[in-house]
């Protein structure tokens, strides 16, 4: 038994839960892992998450965990996921905690997870998918609707100061293409006036993203982070399970990651209906909220998030290993054009045309 072995156990055993059956549980990072316990007390699962080990970067350089702000331990979800169960969202219940040492133990809430759901084409007892659709789109507005949290507590002592989509952040993001879908696809680097004139483009873009009052969001707001709670009510059907990376910053961005899910597709006419709902929904409940703006900060983040994408599946493929995820870039390019429709996104449109899909 290794040393993080005998922690677990003494944590489990503490918490009342030693004598509960394990079994692994499909983990989402690579520092954190998972295990689904069943015991004489029902059911719970294990969240292992050791603090990572410090990366070296060069000196006046910044991790890639810094500059997105990603989060390094378990005290986000901690802190986020009370935030969200006080506003009546379904966030797991925490029966016990050692921040400290990584681990949490969380309320299970089971296997219904969206992208089920979509592959059946159906929810659990013949529900449809507009209605869990309709009924996530109404926890995102009950979110929305606060006021933005600034410091959220952790429950030790400590707060956790909830960071911005800021310049460090966008940059960031803003490259994948021209850094990984450029060698990867083109067989070629983009050139100093291509990376000039991208930049020059978004410059002017930028501004349209955050149209409105500014939100907390919760970044991976997309169906393997959603749990249909079918014995519960209204918007509270919706289970929140990562959450630790949420963000300050567009009303836009979870409504695109949830109606432009990159590992599902979502049919025009459901992405459309849906985000009539949203609107629908928001013009009455979301203060300074302007239909046209929104509707171009939508487009506008979800190019952002597309073209992310779009470099973000050669990266895995040439630099980790992992070409399963190239079967991702057609469903990513569909949301790309999509995006690209709306006459805020002309010159990127021409752009890409030009530099990246010329014989597309």
């Amino acid at each position: 038994m290794t040393p993080r072995d005998e922690t677990i156990c003494a944590f489990l055993d503490a918490a009342g839960w030693g004598d509960a059956t394990r079994g692994p549980l499909a983990g989402d990072a690579s520092t954190r892992r998972y295990e689904r316990l069943h015991g004489p007390r029902g059911d719970a699962v294990l969240m292992d998450w050791p603090r990572a080990p410090e990366v070296a970067v060069p000196s006046g350089q910044r991790s890639y965990s810094e500059i997105a702000h990603l989060a390094v331990d378990c005290r986000p979800f901690v802190a986020v996921g009370a935030y969200l169960s006080s506003l009546g969202l379904s966030a797991p219940q925490i029966f016990a905690r050692d921040l400290d040492a990584g681990l949490l133990l969380l309320e299970d809430l089971g296997d219904m997870a969206f992208g089920t759901a979509i592959d059946a084409g159906h929810g659990p007892d013949g529900i449809s998918l507009d209605t869990m659709y309709r009924a996530a789109i109404d926890a995102l507005i009950i979110l929305q609707s606060q006021p933005t949290p600034v410091d959220l507590p952790v429950g030790d002592g400590s707060m956790h100061h909830v960071p911005h989509f800021d310049e460090s952040v966008f940059r960031a993001e803003l490259d994948m293409p021209l850094d990984w879908y450029f060698p990867a696809m083109l067989k070629r680097e983009a050139t100093a006036s291509e990376r000039e004139t991208y930049h020059a483009i978004w410059s002017d873009l930028r501004p349209l993203m955050d149209a409105g009052a500014p939100t907390l969001f919760l970044r991976d707001f997309h169906s393997p982070n959603m749990i249909w709670l079918g014995e519960r009510q209204g918007e509270c059907r919706i289970g929140l399970i990562d959450f630790q990376d949420a963000l300050i910053g567009s009303r836009a961005y979870d409504v695109v990651s949830f109606l432009q899910d990159a590992r599902k597709d979502v049919p025009v006419v459901r992405e459309q209906t849906m985000l009539d709902h949203y609107i629908k929904c928001a013009s009455g409940r979301l203060s300074a909220f302007d239909e046209g703006a929104f509707r171009a900060a939508y487009a506008v983040v979800g190019a952002e998030r597309a073209l992310r994408l779009v470099g973000l599946w050669p990266r895995l493929l040439k630099r980790d290993g992992k070409p399963q995820y190239m079967a991702h870039m057609p469903r990513t390019m569909d949301y790309l054009r999509r995006n690209l429709a709306h006459p805020v996104l002309a010159n990127l449109k021409d752009w890409l045309e030009t530099h990246m899909f010329p014989h597309d």
